[in-house]
């Protein structure tokens, strides 16, 4: 039986439950393939997940790696999967590991234009912003309203948003101002007096809002600006959003998951980050041995840009 080192759950709980241990690495079937893992992707998605699991469940949505064994005539959404190959997988279960056996239906090339820990963290939120977008119907000519810009999914968004021909309007801290104009976007403090601001730099009104921190103030500043609330989508403020009735996506309570939308994104996320269009910041990288320090400094919100684990 061939092993390999995985952050597996112990049980349901917080990072408290887990743990670093052997594990069997299965054989790759048909259409199947393994990668080594060097960088896996942390998202608070994966510390969510926690809450329900069972002993034994691995941890991880994405990861990217190198190619050590193929199933059969294993192919990909983007072409034949070779031994060698350099490549982002996603989505998978427990890419907190030191090896993984994966769909090959999960499996893309590595962008050339992103580091690997930038490609770990390429897509759970590049899918993500690509749902917002689609789901609002953001085209050439939209003033598109971006709450928590400088966020992983915020700052996929405000890049996505302004290769439709959309002018983007980000919000964000007063620290994080310049990182959103020199991505293109018009940046705005939140906080008091946000409307008023958001008025003064965009004096034709605001067509689309996409929240993407679930606070009050991103909600009732979205309605206020937004007459059409088709237009208004939000993954994080749930209990508000069915309330306000605008669009709630993702994985929440009511929130639609836009399966076969996340599905169609992959292969245009790698398209444009192998073309340089689509950037990522990864503010911080750990050891896989400290899975839950990289998700408890992600739970912080703050945590400077992606987190990536290095086996």
């Amino acid at each position: 039986m061939t092993t390999t080192r995985a952050i597996v759950a112990t049980g349901p709980g917080g990072t408290e439950v887990l743990k670093l241990q052997e594990v069997e690495l299965a054989a790759p079937g048909a259409d199947e393939v393994t990668l080594g893992v060097w960088v896996a992707g942390v998202n608070p998605v994966d510390r969510s997940k926690l809450r329900a699991a069972a002993p034994g469940d691995g941890v991880g949505r994405e990861a990217a790696g190198i190619v050590t064994a193929v199933g059969g005539s294993a192919t990909g959404p983007l072409g034949t999967i070779s031994v060698g190959d350099e490549i982002v997988a996603y989505p998978v279960d427990g890419g907190y590991a030191e090896a993984l056996t994966v769909p090959a239906s999960s499996v893309f090339p590595k962008p050339a234009d992103l580091s690997w820990e930038q490609s770990a963290n390429l897509m759970l939120v590049g899918v993500t912003a690509w749902h917002l977008l689609e789901a609002t119907g953001v085209a050439q000519g939209d003033r598109v309203l971006i709450h928590g810009s400088s966020g992983g999914v915020g700052l996929a968004a405000v890049q996505l948003a302004i290769l439709r021909g959309a002018t983007v309007i980000g919000t964000a801290s007063e620290a994080n101002q310049q990182l959103i104009a020199d991505h293109g976007a018009i940046p705005v403090v939140y906080g008091e007096g946000l409307v008023e601001r958001i008025r003064e730099a965009v004096p034709d009104g605001i067509t689309v809002a996409l929240d993407t921190v679930g606070t009050d103030e991103a909600l009732d500043t979205s309605v206020e600006l937004v007459a059409d609330r088709d237009r208004i989508a939000t993954i994080a403020g749930f209990k508000r959003g069915g309330e306000l009735g605008i669009r709630m996506l993702g994985g929440g309570p009511g929130a639609d998951p836009g399966r076969d939308i996340r599905t169609a994104a992959r292969a245009e996320l790698i398209k444009l980050a192998d073309a340089g269009s689509l950037k990522l910041i990864v503010g911080r990288t750990f050891p896989l041995a400290d899975a839950a320090g990289a998700l408890d400094l992600v739970a912080t919100g703050h945590p400077g840009g992606q987190v990536a684990l290095i086996p």
